[in-house]
């Protein structure tokens, strides 16, 4: 079988474990080299070990996606190391352990949802576009969430608003740069098993509020991160090579209801 992404150069943020970790492998399965991206150097270079642990085609790096001079950074090191940069995926994100009840969200908590997951994508796709535009095009794929453009269900509003912003991000920035040849789509995830803080939540969840949550997905389950990263995959490649600007739920229909 062909690879789809073959000899494709892809970094992609918050990816040492959960859902980063699946997309990650996803597109070095499909051929490309990755370099693996978080905040904990120790868990990226893991990651990269575990994935590659001989052929190169995988790095793990520490890059704290919140701060412009560490992703430009990168992103020199990335162009020197490989050449150019084909992919980027901006995972890094989430709710981050900060409260989801209005009355005990502080600022701080505020700051960090929207920082990391708006301000960190914004500041990785700034960084990147020139260098896709110089090599001709690239593609961008944004990891938002249902939450989005409906609601949040282990959340609070600072990550509904953060991965509105998202959303808003990936629409205008498919709009600007669509004639350089670069491609610019969202993954929007509901509630999926993508690390011990969601095991946590959910496995804390009694029965009957399971059953609730899984009543309103007419697929009945839960995703899984593979899933996920199957999507990622596929706005990657050239077989969604006419996509751009759009938002795909993998939600189980759960918008429906």
């Amino acid at each position: 079988m062909c690879k789809r992404l073959l000899d494709k150069n892809a970094m992609v943020t918050g990816a040492a474990r959960g859902m980063g970790f699946a997309i990650a492998r996803a597109l070095y399965q499909e051929g490309a080299r990755v370099a693996i991206l978080d905040i904990d150097e120790k868990g990226a270079v893991e990651a990269a070990r575990q994935l590659d642990p001989k052929s190169g085609r995988v790095i793990g790096k520490r890059v704290d996606v919140t701060h412009k001079s560490d992703v430009l950074l990168f992103v020199q090191e990335m162009k020197n190391l490989w050449g150019s940069i084909d992919i980027l995926v901006n995972n890094a994100g989430g709710a981050l352990n900060t409260p989801y009840l209005l009355e005990e969200i502080e600022e701080k908590d505020w700051n960090l949802v929207v920082d990391v997951n708006l301000k960190g994508t914004f500041l990785c796709c700034q960084a990147v576009i020139p260098e896709m535009v110089k090599q001709g095009g690239g593609v961008i794929v944004n990891i938002s969430a249902l939450a989005g453009h409906w609601r949040a269900s282990l959340a609070g509003v600072q990550y509904t608003a953060a991965k509105a912003g998202v959303e808003g991000l990936t629409r205008q920035l498919a709009y600007d740069w669509g004639k350089a040849g670069i491609r610019v789509n969202a993954v929007a995830p509901t509630v999926t098993m993508t690390g011990d803080r969601i095991q946590s939540l959910w496995d804390g969840k009694s029965e009957e509020e399971k059953q609730k949550v899984l009543s309103g997905i007419p697929l009945g389950r839960l995703g899984t991160p593979e899933e996920v990263a199957s999507v990622v995959v596929f706005l990657a490649s050239n077989e969604s090579s006419y996509i751009t600007g759009i938002t795909i739920d993998v939600s189980g229909g759960r918008y429906l209801r």
